[in-house]
């Protein structure tokens, strides 16, 4: 394929003042030790994260925190997929492929990390499936606010990141993705995904040029 990173570049350049930062799912049942569904690589990116939620609010610019939560008052697919979101049976075993009540509702494992706590006033989009824009208030949130690009950061790289992605450029935003600020669990498919990303959704940039470019507006 053809080099599109020039057009890429051209076409999906965030618009001053019309840009938001999504934080997806970096919440205490991926991100602390021992949990089942543990991302040890999502701990990595909390810094680039920290960096740009200084730059965005230092503008004043829209964040938005997004928190897979699983509820059995809303049956779905995804906890016969990944029964570690299932509730974990009083005394009994935890652990991946066990019921484990990772990111369930009401759990403290759904929260987003203290080290990335929201602020107050900040957006923060609970959601039952991977795509941060199925079935929430996320897009109208943006829309209300005349955003129209999103940068965007959390775990994981090929499955909730990747799915708001494609949430996005269906919706028409123009998406840059935090290289340094994604984190999955196999380095191949972290290369793979974004790959994908840069070849057919969004921009992939490191955090230091996100913040460069918007030192500049």
């Amino acid at each position: 394929m053809s080099d599109r990173s020039e057009t890429f570049e051209r076409v999906l350049r965030p618009e001053p003042g019309r840009t938001a930062l999504l934080v997806i799912d970096m919440q205490r049942g991926f991100l602390e030790p021992g949990t089942a569904m543990e991302v040890p690589q999502a701990r990595d990116v909390i810094p680039q994260i920290l960096t740009l939620l200084d730059v965005f609010r230092a503008r004043r610019l829209p964040v938005v925190f997004t928190e897979f939560t699983y509820s059995e008052r809303v049956p779905l697919l995804v906890g016969e997929l990944h029964p570690e979101h299932k509730p974990a049976p009083v005394g009994g075993p935890r652990g991946f492929g066990t019921p484990s009540s990772c990111c369930l509702d009401g759990d403290p494992s759904a929260h987003t990390v203290a080290a990335l706590a929201p602020a107050p006033g900040e957006l923060v989009i609970r959601k039952h499936w991977y795509d941060a824009f199925a079935g929430t208030a996320l897009d109208g949130a943006l829309r209300s606010r005349g955003i129209t690009g999103v940068v965007v950061t959390g775990t994981l790289t090929d499955i909730c990141v990747l799915a708001t992605v494609i949430g996005a450029f269906n919706r028409e935003y123009r998406i840059s993705v935090v290289e340094d600020g994604v984190a999955t669990l196999w380095p191949e498919i972290q290369h793979a995904t974004l790959d994908i990303i840069r070849r057919a959704y969004g921009r992939v940039i490191p955090a230091k040029a996100v913040a460069d470019e918007l030192s500049q507006w």
